[in-house]
């Protein structure tokens, strides 16, 4: 039996196969930990983490980061319970938190279409942070839309549905402590 099928945490559900494990994650989140505090050496830092799927990343991430900073959320959603986006990004849960003169760093699970960043990135924008950048776990380098660069990259990704270390399909693998394709 593999790994993948005799995982509890998978209640009987089958992935095709583990992409990253959680070693290579917590090694890349301490290089991309000690990249972003070289990056950052003055100033206020405001981690933004767009949820959910970031949410783990970003608290392992901020705990890799060697300064003063400050962290809030944001919540958008353009999947609901697909395998790809709808093309239609809601903006949830906006930030109350100030980001007039601040370095913001918007982490993400992985970039795909580009379409919840480009949002994202222009509203952002609009409230004269100091400096706006993206961290992103996982990037598929498909967003052909992308207006962005993404400064800080966890993994290029395989063009797959991925799975676990935040991200999820319909709410479920969340939890699972790797990544892994979805069947």
């Amino acid at each position: 039996m593999s790994a993948l099928t005799a995982d509890p945490r998978l209640e009987g559900r089958t992935l095709r196969r583990v992409v990253y494990d959680a070693a290579a994650i917590a090694a890349r989140v301490r290089e991309l930990g000690a990249e972003i505090t070289a990056t950052y050496s003055d100033g206020d830092l405001l981690v933004l983490g767009l949820l959910k799927g970031s949410f783990i990343f970003l608290s392992d991430l901020v705990r890799q980061i060697n300064r003063p900073l400050h962290v809030d959320f944001l919540v958008a959603s353009s999947y609901g319970d697909g395998t790809t986006s709808s093309g239609n990004v809601r903006l949830v849960y906006d930030p109350e938190t100030k980001l007039e003169g601040k370095h913001i760093l918007l982490v993400e699970d992985i970039v795909d279409t580009g379409r919840t960043l480009n949002r994202l990135m222009d509203l952002l924008r609009a409230r004269n942070p100091r400096s706006l950048e993206i961290c992103a776990l996982l990037h598929k380098h498909i967003a052909e839309e992308l207006k962005y660069e993404t400064k800080f990259v966890g993994f290029d990704a395989p063009h797959e549905f991925l799975v676990g270390y935040g991200l999820d399909h319909a709410e479920s693998f969340r939890h699972i402590p790797y990544i892994a394709s979805l069947l």
